[in-house]
């Protein structure tokens, strides 16, 4: 009888989780801070965002990161704090502030992505042709799983009748 664990059986299950133990030691926080320069995941992406669009509001950046725009004004506050970017009032509506990036700010992001090339260069240069069509192939799969998986835990949003009387 041969045990099966999340649909794996118990020797590749093995193989994953010895796996992870071995990855989480390569992606020590000292590699991390390196990489990312101490920045969380939040941060990154609001760093991509102005890095695409250059200036953005409130509201493009918590859909962006999918949080409460309460959460995203904290994160912007920190980041505000920290001198990576500034808030300024749209020039034809005085109402609406626009993130976008510091001087600071525009040269960390240079770093983060300088740091993010040079060790996808590293692994990179070590594959084969076929190894980086397979690699492809394979992204492309979990990319396609991922989206499968979200779209299957999606909330639907649901009209609400209310009768008036």
């Amino acid at each position: 009888m041969e045990f099966r664990e999340n649909g794996l059986s118990v020797e590749a299950f093995k193989d994953f989780t010895d796996y992870i133990d071995e990855i989480k030691e390569l992606l020590s926080s000292d590699l991390w801070e390196n990489i990312f320069l101490n920045c969380s995941k939040n941060e990154v992406l609001i760093f991509w965002l102005l890095y695409r669009k250059g200036e953005v509001n409130m509201s493009e950046i918590a859909d962006y990161i999918h949080v409460p725009l309460n959460t995203a004004t904290g994160i912007v506050s920190r980041m505000e704090k920290n001198g990576l970017i500034e808030r300024t009032h749209s020039k034809e509506d005085k109402r609406i502030v626009l993130i976008s990036f510091c001087e600071k700010g525009r040269a960390q992001f240079k770093t983060l992505v300088d740091e993010l090339l040079t060790y996808g260069m590293k692994v990179i240069g070590t594959l084969s042709a076929d190894e980086l069509k397979l690699l492809n192939n394979l992204f492309s799969k979990v990319k396609d799983v991922l989206k499968e998986e979200k779209t299957m835990t999606e909330p639907v949003n649901k009209v609400r009748k209310i009768t008036i009387e």
